[in-house]
This record gives structure tokens, C-alpha cells and sequence, in this order.
């Protein structure tokens, strides 16, 4: 119920009136079923934009921080909405953590519910195309979910009359399908990575980005911040990669 109130009582008409994005491939989202939506990253309107012009349910993986509301009066009601809206928890805080952290998203695949996420962790900090997290991956090999991509195009705000940011008819793309499902429970690196830059790849082929192969969040908060990535720059993700075996499966 709340979904559908924010959604069509706030959010789209909103959205549709005043910032007015344009779609193109929406027939590509399954009636039905569980799929994957998967998109760069360059602005926070985005987790707004995408749900907003699409007539599916969305679901977006957040932050498991934010559902704990143990962060003053503001918190609470993040966590309030958030749980409200039926979005899942992520715990994003790394390793062994964040891979059985995956396991909500992965109930709601297997639900059958169209969940977004953003391969590259964090908003681009240049407007490129970064280097995938392979979160994206083991959502794929644990459920089979077809990945779409998706191409955010002009979703950053510029600056107005008055100096007042605004968005100038940002646009969605939505890609082919992407078939993994002869990867389903394969759980080595080799094709984790393979999987992700393939959807990547799929992503920049919507946008035309210049994709560069490291992780934002280097550039953005880490060892990174300032350096000459030209050294960095590829054609596209997985440049070279070899396509893995499919895993044999068990008798």
C-alpha cells in the first residue's frame, strides 16, 4: 500500500511533471519474475527517476545502516520509509559480510520482484563509467535472474534561473536481457568478474561512457583521489577476458 502511495500519489506525478525524463526499451522489463536492473551510477535522483517511469515495482537494495533508525529522530523515519516502501537491506561493509548480506536481495529475486542496483557502489565522481563490484554477479549465479541494463543519461542537475539546480530531461534506456543462467552456482572469481563486466560492458554500449578500470570509491574517497587515470582507461570492461567454462553440474 505504501509503495503505491508514494509512487503514484507523489513521486511520479512529480517526476513526470517537472523533470519529465524520456524512456526508450521499457518493453525489454519481464510482465512477470524476477530481474535485474542494472545501472550506472551518476546521480542520487536516479533511486527516484528509474522506479518513477517504469509501471513495475521496484525494489532498491540500501544500506543495511539506514533500516536500524538508531541515529536520532531523521534516521527513524529513513528506516520507517525504507521498510515501508518494501526495499531490502545490504550490508555493504565487505567481505564474508557482504556476501551473506546478499541473501534479502536474493529472496527477493526468488520472490519474483525487479530489483535495481548500481554495479559500481558509488555515484560516478566525473561522469565515466567505473569498474563494476561483483555484488551484481552473485546475485545472478545464486538465482539465474535476467540482468537488464540500464543507461542513465543527462541525470545530473545543472544549474537554473537563480542558481537553482535542475534536471534538463534526464533519459532512461533500457537494455536487452542479458542470459547468464549457465552460470547458475558458480562461485569463483574468474566468473564473477567475467559476469560483471559483462554487464558493464552492456551498460556502457547505452551511454557511450569512457569506462575506467578501477572502483569509484578510490577516486572519490581512497588511494586514488586526484590521479592521472588515463593509464586506467580501457575500451570497455573485461577488455581481453576470456569467457570461463560453465560449471559442470553435480550429478
Amino acid at each position: 500500500m505504501w509503495y503505491e502511495l508514494f509512487k503514484y500519489g507523489i513521486f511520479t506525478p512529480a517526476v513526470r511533471g517537472l523533470v519529465r525524463p524520456w524512456v526508450t526499451g521499457a518493453e525489454n522489463i519481464p510482465a512477470t519474475g524476477g530481474a535485474i536492473l542494472a545501472a550506472n551510477h551518476l546521480a542520487a535522483a536516479e533511486t527516484i527517476l528509474l522506479p518513477a517511469s517504469i509501471s513495475r515495482r521496484m525494489t532498491f537494495p540500501a544500506k543495511a545502516e539506514l533500516f536500524r533508525g538508531d541515529r536520532g529522530p531523521a534516521s527513524k523515519v529513513v528506516a520507517w520509509f525504507l521498510t515501508a516502501v518494501g526495499q531490502v537491506p545490504m550490508d555493504r561493509s565487505g567481505g564474508r559480510a557482504s556476501a551473506q548480506g546478499l541473501q534479502p536481495v536474493v529472496d527477493a529475486l526468488e520472490g519474483g520482484a525487479l530489483v535495481g542496483i548500481f554495479p559500481e557502489g558509488t555515484r560516478s565522481p566525473d561522469g565515466r563509467l567505473y569498474k563494476g563490484k561483483t555484488g551484481v554477479a552473485r546475485l545472478v549465479v545464486a538465482t539465474g535472474a535476467p540482468v537488464l541494463p540500464v543507461g542513465m543519461v543527462g541525470t545530473q542537475a545543472v544549474r537554473g534561473p537563480l542558481g537553482v539546480p535542475v534536471l534538463r530531461r534526464p533519459g532512461i534506456i533500457i537494455g536487452a536481457p542479458l542470459d547468464f543462467s549457465e552460470y547458475r552456482g558458480a562461485t569463483d572469481q574468474r566468473t564473477l568478474r567475467y559476469i560483471t563486466d559483462r554487464i558493464m560492458a552492456a551498460i556502457q554500449d547505452l551511454t557511450g561512457q569512457q569506462y575506467v578500470d578501477v572502483y569509484g570509491s578510490r577516486v572519490k574517497h581512497g588511494d586514488l583521489q586526484g590521479a592521472d587515470l588515463s593509464d586506467r582507461e580501457l575500451d570497455h570492461p573485461g577488455e581481453g577476458s576470456v569467457a570461463p567454462p560453465a560449471p559442470v553440474p553435480a550429478e
